[in-house]
């Protein structure tokens, strides 16, 4: 019993502290920042507070035998994807919701985060606990999200506006010099394993077989990004796939989103600053990241090779936490494998499908990972804006190829 009571003391403690850093982390924002919606892929930071919000109510309050909906009509508001459990506000249409307003919203969450606090206080059923770890992890992408968003809302806006100052800045360092690090092939497996928590797209644990291959022990630089970009690299079709051949023509693509015209800078969270050539280039696609590891001689790493050399791996790096907001330079010096976690999420050569012998999770809930399993590529590691509690070994991001707003870059691997 003490050690239930324990868990569920935990978990309320969880809870209010990641509730309350989704709040931090939109403080630096005004009203109008947090209601702009500057392309369909993205959704305003208001919508982002009241979605996470909308989800404890939706899945974790509901169980309560007599919950009525605070405000139904929210229900139809704030509902992302769910077909299952009713109608949603069209996605391009987020940033027209001026009402409620901003204070509205975080009202809304006031009172369902005192709900479930009391919920968690009173009832120690497992199935409580283990929808709030989701909604918590689910809340979690989301302020990764947010962050992401309002980059893009921002780079949108003539001023370039910053959305922080930085924490500090790091001194100028050289790039670690790049090197090959051996793995063997062989059986491995590859999936969640443990008691912790994971999404279901991360299961179940499986056999894989990988042919001897090698790693780079560090993510691609802007200096050798840039290398690319004065090459040609986006004027030569023979180094991209058809459809991302086609994305660069239909879009104009010369450089990585968020790099200004100089080629010598880059639109940041802490606004326009130096191109750091020792830092890891972001913001690519895979259609990008797979065009530059062609023209390096290389290719992407599959996302079994990644994880059999993660998995020993502390999850430690340029994480959310940090506060810097921006990729870091590789540290000098350093042995093995280095940025696995953190800095850039990492295309992989896979492509975004189950396991053998995945089962989404029943009811509703089944809708959050499994029916996105087309057309999508895997990303590892984690990013500058993901939280170190959130990401793992085994963790699967995924987007569509033609993606660049989010921090994702490049590691290289090649057959041996």
């Amino acid at each position: 019993m003490a050690s239930s009571t324990a868990a569920a003391t935990d978990l309320q403690q969880r809870f209010h502290t990641i509730r309350q850093r989704t709040v931090s982390l939109a403080a630096p924002l005004s009203a109008e920042d947090l209601m702009v919606q500057s392309m369909p892929d993205a959704s305003p930071g208001k919508w982002h507070l009241a979605h996470t919000t909308w989800f404890f109510e939706q899945f974790v309050l509901s169980r309560r035998a007599g919950h009525a909906p605070r405000r139904p009509a929210w229900m139809t508001l704030f509902n992302s994807y769910y077909q299952s459990v009713g109608a949603m506000h069209a996605r391009p249409q987020r940033g027209l919701l001026s009402r409620p307003s901003l204070a509205e919203v975080l009202d809304y969450r006031r009172c369902i985060d005192e709900a479930v606090g009391e919920q968690l206080s009173t009832d120690d059923d497992p199935d409580l606990a283990m929808l709030v770890e989701l909604g918590l992890n689910h809340e979690q992408q989301h302020q990764e999200l947010l962050l992401t968003d309002i980059k893009h809302a921002l780079w949108c806006n003539p001023l370039r506006p910053a959305y922080s100052e930085p924490s500090r800045r790091p001194a100028a360092t050289p790039a670690a010099p790049i090197r090959w690090v051996a793995e063997r092939g062989g059986i491995v497996e590859i999936g969640h394993v443990g008691d912790g928590f994971a999404f279901d797209n991360e299961t179940p644990r499986h056999r894989a077989l990988l042919q001897p291959h090698a790693l780079a022990n560090r993510l691609v630089t802007n200096a050798e990004y840039l290398a690319f970009v004065h090459d040609g690299g986006y004027r030569e079709p023979g180094l991209w796939l058809s459809d991302g051949w086609a994305t660069v023509q239909a879009e104009g693509w010369q450089r990585p989103l968020y790099w200004q015209d100089d080629l010598a800078s880059e639109f940041t969270l802490h606004g326009v600053t130096a191109l750091d050539p020792a830092a890891p280039v972001c913001h690519l696609s895979y259609f990008e990241a797979d065009a530059f590891a062609r023209w390096a001689g290389a290719r992407l790493p599959t996302e079994a090779e990644w994880e059999s050399a993660a998995v020993a791996l502390p999850v430690q790096g340029n994480l959310q936490d940090r506060g810097h907001f921006h990729p870091q330079p590789a540290p000098a010096g350093g042995d093995g494998l280095l940025q696995m976690f953190g800095d850039v999420w990492e295309w992989t050569a896979s492509p975004y499908v189950g396991y053998p012998g995945f089962q989404p999770l029943s009811g509703p809930l089944g809708e959050y990972n499994g029916k996105f399993m087309n057309g999508q590529w895997v990303l590892r590691g984690g990013s500058c804006v993901t939280p170190c509690d959130h990401v793992r070994a085994s963790y699967r991001n995924f987007f569509p190829p033609h993606a660049r707003w989010q921090f994702a870059g490049i590691r290289l691997g090649h057959d041996r």
